[in-house]
């Protein structure tokens, strides 16, 4: 890791400046913590060393730990890649020497890099200096020392939002707080330092250990107070989290018995944290997320940077938004009747029903009119690009640009290509996207694309196991516990029937013999239900309140279970709560294999990172797939086939699946049986 280095430069003045460099954020791999102790123990034993400024390069202090290493544990199951930092560096080292360090931060201190900081005597801080401690979003605590230093310098109400919310603060609010002692420039920041730690040591200013503070944890009774309301926040906010309760464990410890005790069971809880299966998720999921941005040549993406960038320039400049900006951006907008205003347009995006022959329309006049180098995107969630560029010439600048609903939260772009769409095409929007705050993932294009496709079979298994007898708010009760944001009933009404009915027969003659059909949707509409648009579809709708099951609706679905005609007998099924997770998940997952094995994506954790932020799919599982792993492709496909023998294709396991879990090989490993190549990659 040539690059990598901890540093030391000893002044006149007796102060050492110990400077950490690991671009870009300077992440605090074990080579790094290796390095700040043997420096610091330099630091100490060199008589003309009075005290110590501690630092990071290239304007930033520390992103905190390096997560590869959690990737690397995951991975081996071997703790001893994880260096001792919270006792033998923080408090020993750092907290408990004869000669005081001062914290100079710019740029940011998250994760380790606060929690180091606050094992200094002094925190000097530039004002917009980001600060938190964010651990939590990977399914782990601060193990540093944080849950046990953060209190005693901010309070403990303040301090469990911070970490429990994975909330970052300015520094300028740090200073509020009492995080931070003092704001400076950047130009300033290391010689303000240098004399606070000279302070520090010859007497002028305080010393203080933020370890053995009480003063801002109040009396017991209060502390406990606190707790017990956060304790009752996180078991309705994150039922299925157990990190944020080990949280919450590790700062009692600590109030009830003192710092370094807290310190103690911190370092406990979070090397039994590690390893769960929650953090194996979280960290799947974040490295997955970083990762989608990586399938193009950095020689196109910088073209395509370098083209927006002149075009954002004045606005960047400006800083954060301003009511004359506000102003100036709103009269931006123009809204027209018909395409003539649209002869000098870069890009434009298409979003009408899913209609085939009003899409071709629409991109042959686009064509016809938009400059020879517009691109042409399409937002439909299901319609071959090929279809859909029938009529047009310019294939090459045809390409998916699927927002996932609503728009403005979902922070999932898909990225569609086709055989023909130009590379600069898709680097151009996957830069369009990076600017708008989303994560662009390219895949390849069929019906469905990468996410519509894999989820259909959630939908249509739902519906399969209504016709089956199982009840309708049972099953939306049990996708929500296992960790859906809503169950797939509740998600049709609020996301409307148009659509669902525009859908059914595009998948139907798209994936003929393995989708499951019914009238349900459209005998819903013709009882007058439209969902949450008209305030009644499987549940009610009121506004202020949330949304009720609505009891009549069950006459709508004997209708269509008569007509479907499933029941042996007239009984419902017998299935247990597993049994509906499985019967819904298993089919998409089998569905998951078939994209993957089709190079419909590049690589399975795309598919991951798409089921989170597209889907809503629980993080802390990891993705779609990756949890699939968790279970077992051997597990999956003998269930799929039993299911098959008794309800036929729509349960049908896929030669990819088949062939893994007849070889015990991950689901995830693409490479060694996907029949094609992959329709995402560039």
């Amino acid at each position: 890791m040539s690059g990598v280095r901890v540093t030391m430069e000893v002044g006149s003045d007796g102060v050492a400046l110990i400077t950490i460099t690991n671009p870009p954020v300077n992440a605090l791999h074990p080579k790094i913590i290796a390095g700040l102790k043997e420096t610091y123990t330099e630091a100490m034993k060199r008589p003309d060393v009075k005290a110590i400024v501690l630092t990071g390069s290239g304007g930033k202090f520390s992103g905190g730990f390096d997560i590869n290493v959690f990737k690397q544990i995951h991975e081996t199951g071997n703790m001893s890649l994880l260096p001792d930092v919270s006792v033998e560096l923080v408090v020993n080292i750092m907290e408990d020497a004869k000669k005081p360090s001062v914290a100079a931060i710019q740029g940011l201190a998250l994760g380790g890099g606060l929690e180091m900081a606050m094992g200094c005597h002094a925190r000097i801080s530039t004002p917009e200096a980001q600060l938190g401690l964010p651990e939590l979003t990977l399914g782990v605590i601060p193990g540093f020392g944080g849950t046990q230093r953060l209190p005693r310098l901010v309070g403990l109400a303040k301090a469990t939002e911070m970490m429990l919310l994975s909330k970052t603060i300015r520094a300028k609010e740090g200073k509020q707080y009492g995080l931070i002692d003092e704001l400076v420039s950047p130009s300033d920041i290391i010689k303000i330092s240098r004399q606070w730690a000279l302070d520090i040591a010859e007497g002028r200013k305080p010393w203080l250990s933020s370890l053995r503070r009480t003063d801002k944890l109040g009396s017991l009774a209060e502390a406990r107070e606190i707790l017990k309301a956060a304790r009752q926040q996180v078991k309705r906010q994150f039922p299925n989290m157990p990190q944020h309760q080990a949280c919450l464990d590790s700062i009692e410890e600590g109030v009830v018995a003192g710092g370094y005790a807290g310190v103690l069971k911190e370092a406990k809880l979070f090397k039994e944290l590690v390893l769960a299966d929650t953090s194996k998720g979280l960290v799947h999921v974040f490295l997955a997320q970083r990762a989608t941005s990586k399938e193009v040549d950095p020689k196109f993406l910088e073209r395509g940077v370098k083209m927006i960038s002149g075009n954002l320039e004045g606005l960047v400049k400006k800083g954060s938004l301003t009511q004359d900006r506000a102003k100036k951006t709103l009269s931006l907008l123009k809204g027209v009747l018909d395409y003539s205003d649209f002869k000098d347009v870069d890009m434009v995006i298409e979003a009408v029903i899913e209609k085939i022959p009003l899409k071709q329309s629409i991109f042959a006049d686009l064509e016809r009119v938009c400059p020879s180098h517009c691109i042409l995107a399409s937002n439909t969630s299901t319609i071959d690009l090929n279809i859909v560029g029938e009529k047009t010439r310019s294939r090459d600048r045809i390409i998916g640009a699927h927002f996932f609903s609503p728009a403005h939260i979902m922070p999932l772009l898909e990225i569609v290509r086709t055989e023909k769409t130009s590379p600069q095409v898709i680097v151009d929007l996957m830069t369009v996207g990076k600017i708008i705050k989303k994560v662009p993932v390219v895949v390849g294009n069929c019906t469905g694309f990468a996410v519509n496709r894999t989820f259909f079979p959630y939908t249509q298994s739902s519906h399969l196991l209504v016709h089956l007898g199982v009840d309708v708010f049972r099953i939306d009760r049990v996708i929500t516990s296992f960790g859906m944001p809503m169950g797939p009933f509740l998600l049709q009404d609020v996301a409307g029937y148009g659509v669902a009915m525009a859908v059914k027969g595009i998948y139907a003659e798209a994936f003929k013999g393995r989708t499951f059909e019914s009238d349900l949707v459209e005998l819903m509409v013709k009882d007058g239900r439209q969902g949450k648009a008209n305030g009644k579809g499987y549940y009610f709708y009121e506004k202020g309140s949330k949304p009720r099951p609505d009891p009549s609706v069950q006459v709508v679905i004997e209708e269509s279970k008569k007509r479907a005609n499933l029941l042996r007998g007239g009984k419902a099924i017998t299935v247990s709560d597993q049994d509906i997770v499985e019967m819904i998940f298993f089919p998409t997952i089998n569905e998951a294999c078939r994209v993957m094995d089709e190079g419909v994506v590049s690589k399975a954790s795309d598919l991951d990172i798409s089921s989170v932020l597209g889907m809503g799919f629980p993080k802390y599982r990891g993705g779609l797939v990756f949890w699939a792993d968790t279970v077992g492709a051997n597990y999956i496909y003998s269930k799929l086939s039993k299911w098959a023998e008794v309800y036929g294709g729509f349960f049908t396991p896929c030669s990819y699946l088949e062939e893994r879990a007849k070889k015990g090989v991950p689901l995830s490993s693409m490479s060694s049986s996907s029949s094609h190549v992959s329709k995402a990659r560039l």
